[in-house]
């Protein structure tokens, strides 16, 4: 390529994260990789999978974009695009069978894609429950959770291409016989240290807990009842845990069935680690995200949303996401086939809290709501639409015949083309919030690989501060400790109203925003329902039941202080 604009202008805690993380190092450690060398190295790479006529000029235009941090990709696809790995999708599901044989594949299978850089998703809703027979031995089964510790025991050994810790999302059916002790596995602090758990609901489940009955346990062995629980104390019990630690999550099977682009493939019965991409099993999913922060025009000082822009810039994202795809070195036969068969892309957002700022509107409040319904299906139509012309200029994904779409009569490239992805670290790259969240608080510290602690204070809060006068480091030690500034005095109205964090919302306020971008993701969404230590176990029933209600595929919930060792967390930062 010819000389490459823009150079990216990159904040220290991006800096930080990079020379940890992304740039290329030699044998003695040393970073050899400059972040310009870095986004060069993924364009070109990913640039290879289009004609030779064409390389050049589509390389530059990959590069323009995540150069300028108005898109980003996955983290594998950064850190591994054109160096020998090659692995570059994030999100893997992997099938567990009720045998030693599958069990022990899978713990392997998970170490290869662990050490690639790759995160897995597991539902271990099939193996025979504690205490079953198991006839080959007649001995008595130890059930799910035991093998769940050896999955945790081989992710503490195996670091994520030397960059990450591996990441894991445990899954088990509300009908499964051991899910009582599945629910409580994670109020012991220590246990499941590298797992998200999440209880997998049915309608029918939530029909009964609606209307006050009782509910099967089924034995996945037999298929065969095995006993009754009133559904009512099952819910009680997961609420209290979700209180408690803030896991696990739920996942809602029968609404992440129904709209499943491929039933003929099989059903969906886990997800990745974040809970944003239900999977088949052996398959594999590739994320971006458009930074919508930097998609605004102002003029007289009024920001608008820069639709034009958005409208150009997706069709490029999707041929990113698509030539990803191709790219790609997967860590495993079976994965490469089912992903290649469904072709499943992720494109989503982040900086939406920051784009709310800029507009000058509360994150909870209506307008927002309205906001995020125009935006994220402006996204989806666009991004659509990309995919139904790369249909047609490179075919529609492989198991395309027999799927919902083509009963439906859409010709895409894609089974799926949207997902809100959390974008934990990729945000910091781009300095911006976080996926679709509010802010955590205006002066956050980020812990990262558990060592690496990044203190960030808004820099549109400290702009608006300076502007109208007010004095910083007045203000900067009001913030030691604080997620919420709605009580800090000094702080005008209009500041507080605008910069209103995470435990500034209601709940419900939380679990709408989900459903309105849910509603234009045609994968999942991933969010946080934040809640402050004051939150009741009410609180978080109301949460799942509304989630429930307004189709969300699923649904996260923590409330502050529950857990140690967060990620996130408000603190006092030492300069400005």
């Amino acid at each position: 390529m010819a000389t490459l604009r823009p150079s990216p202008r990159l904040s220290s805690n991006a800096l930080a994260v990079l020379r940890q993380r992304y740039l290329a190092k030699n044998s003695r450690g040393l970073t050899v990789e400059s972040p310009r060398d870095m986004f060069r190295r993924v364009a070109t790479d990913i640039a290879l999978a289009e004609p030779v006529r064409q390389r050049n000029k589509v390389a530059r235009q990959f590069y323009e974009m995540m150069a300028s941090l108005r898109f980003l990709p996955n983290s594998p696809t950064l850190m591994n695009a054109g160096r020998p790995l090659q692995q570059l999708s994030a999100c893997f599901v992997l099938p567990i069978e009720d045998s030693l044989e599958s069990i022990f594949d899978a713990v392997k299978q998970q170490a290869l894609i662990h050490q690639s850089g790759g995160g897995t998703g597991f539902s271990f809703s099939h193996i025979r429950p504690r205490g079953d027979r198991v006839t080959t031995t007649n001995g008595l089964a130890s059930g799910p959770i035991s093998f769940m510790r050896l999955f945790n025991l081989a992710t503490d050994v195996i670091k994520q291409g030397g960059t990450r810790r591996g990441a894991n999302m445990g899954i088990l059916r509300v009908d499964h016989p051991d899910i009582l002790d599945f629910i409580s596995l994670k109020t012991e602090p220590h246990e499941m240290t590298n797992f998200n758990l999440s209880v997998g609901l049915t309608d029918r489940f939530m029909r009964a807990v609606r209307q006050g009955r009782s509910y099967s346990l089924m034995n996945p062995r037999t298929g065969k009842p095995v006993r009754q629980l009133p559904a009512q104390m099952i819910f009680d019990r997961l609420v209290e845990a979700a209180w408690r630690s803030g896991e696990p999550g739920i996942l809602f099977l029968d609404t992440i069935n129904k709209t499943n682009p491929t039933p003929q493939l099989g059903l969906i019965e886990a997800t990745n680690p974040c809970g944003e991409q239900p999977l088949l099993a052996n398959e594999s999913c590739t994320l971006g995200s458009i930074n919508v922060a930097r998609c605004l025009t102002v003029s007289r000082r009024k920001a608008t949303i820069n639709y034009a822009q958005l409208a150009e810039m997706i069709p490029l994202t999707v041929r990113f996401l698509d030539d990803v795809l191709d790219r790609t070195r997967f860590p495993l036969a079976s994965i490469e086939t089912q992903t290649r068969q469904t072709r499943k892309i992720g494109l989503g957002i982040m900086g939406f809290a920051d784009l709310l700022i800029q507009l000058g509107v509360p994150y909870n409040t209506d307008e927002a709501l309205q906001i995020a319904d125009q935006l994220m299906g402006f996204i989806r139509l666009h991004a659509h639409e990309a995919s139904q012309e790369l249909a047609q200029e490179r075919g529609p994904f492989p198991g395309y015949k027999g799927s919902r779409l083509e009963a439906e009569g859409l010709h895409r490239r894609h089974a799926t083309v949207t997902t809100i992805a959390p974008t934990g670290t990729i945000s910091i790259l781009a300095d911006c919030s976080a996926g679709i969240e509010p802010l955590y608080g205006i002066s956050v510290t980020h812990t990262i690989m558990e060592d690496i602690r990044l203190e960030r204070l808004h820099p549109e809060f400290v702009k608006q501060v300076k502007t109208r006068g007010l004095s910083l480091p007045a203000i900067h030690r009001a913030l030691n400790h604080q997620e919420s500034i709605q009580q800090l005095s000094q702080i005008p109205n209009d500041l507080r109203r605008l910069f209103v964090t995470a435990h500034d919302i209601a709940p419900e306020h939380h679990v709408r925003t989900q459903a309105v971008f849910q509603r234009h993701s045609d994968s999942g969404v991933s969010k946080t329902i934040n809640l402050p230590p004051t939150a009741t176990t009410n609180d978080v029933a109301a949460a799942f039941l509304l989630a429930h209600e307004l189709g969300c595929k699923g649904l996260t919930v923590y409330r502050s202080g529950s857990r140690e060792g967060q990620v996130l967390s408000c603190s006092h930062v030492q300069s400005c």
